[in-house]
This record gives C-alpha cells, structure tokens and sequence, in this order.
C-alpha cells in the first residue's frame, strides 16, 4: 500500500480557509443564541412579527409561551437555541437593544423630543417654528398644550400637559427604525464598483 505524502492533501486544506474553534467556544455561541430565543419569548405578537422571523420559529416561540411543565420548557428553549442557529442573530440583538433603550439612534431621538417640548415651553418662537415646519398641525390645540404645561410647571403641578406635549411630538417625528436598515442592491453595486477602481 503507497503511503500518501501531506503534500497530496495540500491542495484540498488551504490553513487560510480553515478556522478552529474549541468545543468551549461552540457551546458559548450555542448558549448565547439559545438565550436570545428566551429573549424573543419574553417578546409580544406585534413585536414578534417586526423581526420577519422564520415561521418554524415562530411557532416554536408561541408553543414555548404555551407550555407549563419546567422540563418541556427547558427542552422547548433547546429548540429554540437550535432553530437560532440557521439565522442571522445580529438584526435580533438589534431590535432587543433597542427596546431596551440600548440603540444611540433610539436615545438621540428621544433626547430630541425632549429638548423640542423643553423648548416649546420655554419659548414662543419655538411654537412658531414647529407650527411654521409642519402646517397641518392643530394650532390651537397645540398652544393649549404649551399654555397648561407652562401653568403646570409654574404651579409645581404633575406634569400631565407636559407628557401630552411629548406625545404629540412622537407623533410628528416618527421613531428611527428599530431593525438595522438592510443593504440595498444599488448600495452593493456601488461597494463592487469601488473595489474595481
């Protein structure tokens, strides 16, 4: 029987192309994705449906939130772990940090609804501006807002008018996306036509 030289095996394992990972690696991986799916379980229908998430998985979400007995949902949350393996988790991450509060683009965007109602309060021009920036807006109802927070917040009483005030700004500057924007074609088109030059 010949003996077959390394080098006859060179040309199908390139070192480059192979990577290693111990056993101990593997099973954090498989540890972290398993306890993202307890994560998505903890998580509403309308939430749920936000993150496109595939329908086995789906189901294995809902079937977890149905179970009772700690050992069919120890195995159940297994599941779920394994069933994570076949997606992308980083998109998940994503959108749990931000509804954690953990996404800059989340925090600066309520820190700018905060800093606007700040100013409407303080100021007659900022109510000038905003009304001058988005002309279908309730005048009238909007200078009421700012008439009884400025009384409230003189008066030292709870700041019900003031929370109103934030509420209208959220509905007038919609919240940046909680799902990472995803690439487009002409996007990636560009990045290859960057890469030729």
């Amino acid at each position: 029987m010949a003996r077959q030289n390394a080098s006859d095996h060179e040309e199908y394992y390139d070192d480059d192309e192979i990577e290693f990972v111990s056993k101990s690696q593997m099973k954090r991986e498989m540890d972290a994705l398993q306890d993202l799916g307890e994560q998505l379980i903890a998580l509403g229908k309308d939430q749920l449906k936000k993150l496109d998430l595939p329908e086995a998985l789906v189901t294995a979400i809902a079937e977890a939130k149905r179970l009772t007995a700690n050992g069919a949902i120890r195995r159940q949350k297994q599941y779920i772990g394994k069933l994570m393996r076949s997606i992308d988790p980083e998109p998940i991450q994503a959108y749990l940090a931000a509804l954690r509060g953990d996404n800059d683009q989340q925090t600066a965007w309520l820190h700018m609804l905060e800093r606007t109602r700040d100013e409407l309060v303080a100021s007659d021009a900022a109510v000038a501006k905003l009304i001058n920036d988005h002309p279908d807006l309730d005048i009238q109802a909007l200078r009421t807002m700012v008439r009884n927070a400025r009384t409230e917040k003189a008066a030292g009483k709870p700041p019900k008018h003031f929370r109103s005030l934030f509420q209208l700004l959220k509905e007038l500057f919609p919240a940046p996306s909680l799902l990472p924007a995803k690439a487009t074609d002409d996007e990636d088109d560009d990045d290859d036509e960057d890469d030729d030059e």
